[in-house]
């Protein structure tokens, strides 16, 4: 019976998530609501679960609620997370402290860590992250393979003078993209802007953070810019993938195959 609970908590996380994605994805906003109901279905079921079948988990409950929760306002306070993202690793504590393979064996044996058994969040945070800077890696191919076959610098005219860690940025997160296709996308944003000098004059400059609110005035900008020839058709654009999308996705390896950090340390070991 108790992997009903189990089944009902994956359950239920994995709804609320897949839609927190979806509207953050689509308005780059998460209501708060989403939490209010999550997090108590989330205690609710746990605590219920433990009492029923195992109240000796209650104190390592505990920890992994407690570590989790302490993990996810320090990425919130240093900019390493916003705040959907710190929220929903709080929630997925409070629903999935320990690892689901009562319910489902993963289909890795390795990957069932002993992390993952007494601190499941954590593993689903490493998986998350592991994602996110696979995507960076395929980015990084995808325009490095991109100006080897136009031949064209990455950064041209005001651009070369940006700081060697904001390129970087760009590279991972960003590809080049014409000015129409931009208008068209609402949901990819600009990575680049037009500012104006002292002197009168227009200076081009990297974004790294780029945002909603502006985002059209910015797009604007840079048209006018290409329209009068200061700049050429093509500027420095990103999707901008919300955390929460790697977090659900970190959520889905994490039940299905385990731990990818303890895997990858397990086979160099052997």
């Amino acid at each position: 019976m108790q992997t009903i609970f189990i089944a009902a908590k994956v359950a239920v996380s994995l709804i609320f998530l897949l839609y927190a994605s979806w509207s953050d994805y689509k308005t780059r906003e998460v209501s708060n609501r989403v939490w209010l109901f999550y997090a108590p279905i989330a205690l609710a079921l746990s605590l219920v679960e433990f009492l029923l079948y195992d109240s000796s988990l209650l104190p390592f409950f505990g920890l992994s609620v407690g570590l989790t929760f302490l993990i996810a306002f320090l990425l919130f306070y240093s900019g390493g997370f916003g705040g959907a993202d710190s929220k929903a690793f709080m929630c997925i504590a409070l629903a999935l402290p320990f690892s689901t393979d009562m319910l489902f064996s993963p289909l890795i044996p390795q990957g069932l860590s002993p992390l993952a058994q007494l601190l499941f969040p954590i593993v689903i945070f490493s998986n998350s992250v592991l994602i996110a800077a696979a995507s960076a890696g395929f980015i990084l191919l995808k325009n490095i393979f991109q100006r080897l076959k136009e031949g064209k610098e990455f950064f041209e005219g005001d651009l070369k003078s940006e700081s060697f860690g904001k390129k970087i940025v760009v590279l991972i997160t960003g590809y080049r993209m014409s000015i129409s296709k931009l208008k068209e996308k609402w949901h990819i944003y600009p990575m680049e802007d037009i500012e104006t000098t002292e002197k009168n004059t227009s200076k081009r400059k990297l974004i790294i953070v780029p945002k909603e609110e502006g985002r059209n005035e910015i797009v604007d900008r840079l048209d006018r810019a290409i329209q009068t020839k200061t700049i050429n058709d093509y500027v420095w654009s990103t999707p901008g993938l919300p955390m929460l999308i790697f977090v659900t996705i970190g959520l889905i390896i994490a039940i299905l195959f385990g731990d990818i950090v303890w895997m990858v340390i397990s086979y160099f070991l052997n």
